[in-house]
């Protein structure tokens, strides 16, 4: 390799934080035309590393070099001049300007001293295309989608005309025919001689995508090893294990039914879906995005209304629409949006961990705060969340130990029925396993859970029963003797003849075909 190939090189970064070691001799380079692929679990320190290359933090030691001369970055401007654009998993766009507003945001088109609106639309419309996305420069942000949303961001990065450009997780929330189309505009860019650092957990994105690996553990660059290299010696690499089951499920005796769903109907979104979740086991809901999955339990938790049906725990019916007192019958939702409706995100892990027990924990109007820290630690130390401290913002913990926590505040409560919406999408193999451990332990316990996954090994693997879901009803249920890929998708792409809901689905089931996606 040439010195001219070479975009990027880091040497021995070292960063830290009050308590915490974040990037311990950190070694990383990246090469014009490349796909260099950065693994590590959450928490490694993969984030903490792009955002030294970003401008967020600077490094306690170590140097940057890009093209080969010794660069500080000392913000987003100085990111930008040297040519390095990222595009995070949350995107920084601002939702009431236009596309084009967004595009070029601080570096307008002027003429005449005014913003010249033509000009910056009409080179708006350029890179739009050149991303292969069909939308106006004209429309406002907000009205779009996340795939759209993706794409406004690598085009942005092009508008500086950037020579490398770090991609965080920027697959995590989209489906098969939107990532396909995304690895599309990647290997045209890397054509171009553009160096792409990117980020994942979906272990086969790497051999399909990647040239070079780069994985961090704890805090340390532990190897750096060819796309091509097995998936088992990527695990191991990352974890620092071999993780000999993917889907450790144990089976725990079933019980009695804990919760009991009837008749429950939302006119043109689901319709008479029943089913029993009972003490002791964990059942599945499959189905393709539009089935219809999240409304139902969003319903049956409260948080929102339905027109007909019932919902009993233990055979005592609760209110509908009434998040409380789905609460006090003891459900709990661990909901698909983590960071939006299951955290408060500037508040501290004692604080998000003591939310759901806040009420009960209060006599006369004063919290019982040392209990409730007690409670928090005990919570704390069994799920084995990684942080500096009960004190630390729940922000800054990694996407894995973010859904410990919020996993933990139910469990504080004595939860009898959990329901789990996308419980690992976004976690790491090492993460995801806990949780799956975590979800064994709840049911040995004599707690039921309440799974939808769009990956559906994770389904097969870790449910007792699968329900499949098309066009808002319950196409079907399968034990899990029955319930292999064939027979779940033949229900998820199935039309019920009775249905009476119009909503189109889109095919994002997560199969083996796509090699197990994120394992």
């Amino acid at each position: 390799m040439s010195n001219a190939d070479e975009l990027l090189r880091i040497e021995g970064i070292r960063k830290t934080f009050p308590g915490v070691v974040a990037l311990d001799g950190v070694d990383f380079d990246l090469r014009r035309g490349e796909v260099h692929v950065l693994l590590g679990e959450n928490g490694a320190g993969k984030s903490t590393l792009i955002k030294m290359l970003s401008g967020a933090y600077t490094p306690d030691a170590g140097r940057i070099l890009v093209g080969g001369e010794e660069r500080r970055i000392q913000g987003a401007q100085d990111s930008e001049r040297l040519g390095i654009a990222t595009i995070y998993q949350e995107f920084n766009l601002v939702p009431d300007l236009t596309v084009a507003e967004n595009i070029f945001l601080g570096r307008q088109p002027r003429r005449f001293g005014m913003i010249d609106r033509k000009r910056m639309e009409a080179d708006a419309e350029g890179l739009l295309k050149r991303v292969g996305v069909d939308v106006s420069p004209r429309a406002r942000v907000r009205e779009l989608g996340i795939a759209r949303l993706q794409m406004v961001e690598i085009a942005k990065a092009l508008s500086l005309d950037a020579r490398v450009l770090i991609m965080d997780e920027p697959t995590a929330v989209l489906t098969s025919e939107e990532v396909d189309k995304l690895f599309g505009i990647v290997r045209a860019l890397r054509e171009d001689g553009v160096g792409i650092v990117f980020i994942t957990h979906h272990l086969e994105e790497i051999a399909a995508l990647g040239d070079r690996v780069t994985v961090i553990r704890d805090g340390k660059s532990v190897g750096q090893v060819p796309a091509s290299t097995p998936e088992d010696e990527l695990v191991r690499l990352m974890v620092g294990r071999s993780i000999e089951q993917q889907y450790p499920r144990e089976r725990a005796d079933r019980g009695a039914a804990l919760l009991s769903v009837e008749g429950l109907t939302r006119d043109g979104v689901f319709h008479d879906v029943g089913f029993e979740v009972h003490a002791g086991e964990v059942v599945g809901i499959a189905g393709l995005v539009g089935a219809g999955r999240t409304e139902v339990v969003r319903a049956v938790f409260g948080a929102d209304a339905y027109d007909r049906g019932t919902v009993k725990v233990s055979g005592a019916p609760i209110a509908k629409y009434d998040v409380n007192a789905a609460m006090t019958a003891g459900i709990g939702l661990v909901p698909e949006d983590r960071k939006g409706q299951g955290l408060v995100l500037d508040a501290s892990v004692e604080e998000n961990l003591g939310l759901v027990t806040l009420r009960s924990a209060t006599r006369g109007g004063l919290v019982d705060l040392k209990g409730q820290r007690a409670a928090a630690e005990r919570i704390a130390k069994q799920l084995g969340v990684r942080m500096a401290g009960l004190g630390q913002h729940v922000r800054t913990l990694s996407g894995g130990n973010q859904q410990k926590v919020v996993i933990g505040k139910w469990l504080l409560a004595d939860t009898k029925v959990l329901i789990l919406d996308e419980p690992t999408r976004g976690i790491d193999v090492g993460a995801k396993v806990e949780i799956y451990q975590l979800i064994n332990e709840l049911t040995a316990a004599g707690a039921a859970v309440l799974m939808i996954s769009s990956d559906l090994p994770e389904v097969l693997g870790m449910s007792d029963r699968v329900l499949v879901m098309a066009q808002g009803r319950i196409a079907g249920e399968l034990s899990a003797d029955e319930a292999t890929q064939d027979a779940v998708m033949a229900l998820a792409v199935s039309t019920p003849t009775t249905s009476t809901t119009t909503s189109t689905t889109t095919n994002t089931i997560t199969t083996g075909t796509e090699a197990s996606r994120g394992h």
